[in-house]
């Protein structure tokens, strides 16, 4: 568990971080976001002792973080920063395994570290490249294997995909999610972007002028945002507006489908096009029959033909005409990324996904224009 207990920076005149108090609980993912200059890096660099509080203390599993040596205290930390920082002169491999051969692992540990990382977002074949020779997103998935190479409970991220292009950003973010359910982190991560929050938090602290304004799970900033100011930065709110309610209001059309005769390989490259994870499978009837990921691919895909033996019927689907609160909340209180509607014959008519609900709950609550 972290703990801040009334931390307080002054620059100055300035109050940055004023008396804050707040709690995060061990493996939760946690955003800070607010307008520039906020607090929230501020408060991030406080976790690892960039910035040194005022006042206040700052706990880490009930231990004051100021009693320890900054050096080896933030060996156990991992940093994920916009700039990625990784050392030119090194290749993947070796960038990865910095922190490990800092904390003296050998050399057989430091190369199981490396293959586990790269196997993780399927990038070994990168294993001996260098940073010049990696695109903008792939530097910053070797960033982020970086910081969790040592394996720290708790891992900061300051804003690490602003300067990526939106597809790559999405992507990303998935991965990073997935990295964090599968590897149970605390991730602390600064952004700028209330979707990108809503996506991935299981908190967002809001932050304004040092202090903080609202502490919530996603599903309760977006039904009960604490003032104007929290509305106003999700959106102008339009008094008197009707929000739709119904899931087509919300869903996306647009979609890759497989079929339940399929070939393997042939989802697999149709994942790849679409660069996606999953599809969604229907029958010769053009009805709903499930989903197929690209995890059951890999793993059973040498020994089948068809898809059929590996499609899975654990989709949460919702009819045509539905109320899209129900599927708003399951969203945002799950680790699922879509819900799937159906037209009353059971065919797709679309998905309903956390970014679109974050996109389409902002602009009908608060923003019209």
């Amino acid at each position: 568990m972290i703990q801040f207990e009334n931390v307080r920076k002054v620059y100055g005149k300035t109050v940055v971080l004023n008396d804050l108090s707040f709690e995060i609980e061990d493996g939760q993912f946690v955003c800070l976001i607010g307008k520039s200059g906020c607090g929230k890096t501020t408060t991030l660099k406080t976790i690892n002792q960039l910035i040194k509080p005022d006042a206040g203390r700052i706990l880490i599993d009930g231990e004051d973080i100021s009693t320890k040596n900054k050096a080896e205290f933030r060996r156990h930390i991992g940093y994920v920063i916009q700039q990625i920082g990784l050392f030119p002169n090194m290749t993947v491999a070796q960038n990865i395994s910095v922190v490990p051969k800092l904390l003296k692992y050998n050399k057989a540990e430091c190369e199981r570290i490396v293959k586990e990382m790269l196997d993780l977002v399927k990038m070994n074949e990168f294993a001996d490249k260098y940073p010049s020779e990696l695109s903008g997103g792939q530097q910053q998935r070797v960033g982020v294997l970086r910081a969790l190479a040592a394996s720290p409970p708790i891992v900061l991220m300051d804003e690490p995909f602003g300067a990526l292009d939106p597809m790559t950003r999405e992507s990303l973010q998935n991965e990073v999610k997935d990295l964090q359910q599968k590897l149970k982190k605390t991730i602390i991560f600064v952004t700028h972007d209330m979707n990108e929050a809503i996506k991935l938090a299981d908190v967002i602290i809001f932050m304004d002028q040092g202090n903080i304004i609202q502490m919530a799970s996603p599903a309760e900033f977006l039904a009960n945002p604490a003032n104007d100011l929290i509305r106003e930065f999700m959106g102008e709110h339009v008094e008197g507006y009707m929000v739709p309610t119904k899931v087509e209001d919300y869903m996306r059309t647009s979609l890759a489908f497989a079929h339940k005769g399929d070939g393997v390989r042939e989802c697999a490259e149709l994942m790849a096009r679409n660069s996606v994870d999953s599809l969604l499978v229907v029958d010769d009837k053009n009805r709903f029959a499930g989903t197929v990921t690209i995890r059951d691919i890999m793993h059973w895909g040498k020994e089948l033909t068809s898809i059929e033996p590996i499609i899975r019927q654990t989709a949460r689907t919702v009819l045509l005409g539905s109320d899209a609160r129900e599927s708003f909340e399951y969203l945002l209180e799950t680790n699922e990324n879509y819900v799937v509607v159906l037209n009353d014959d059971r065919s797709i008519a679309g998905i309903i996904t956390k970014t679109s609900v974050a996109t389409s709950v902002a602009e009908n609550l608060w923003g019209g224009e």
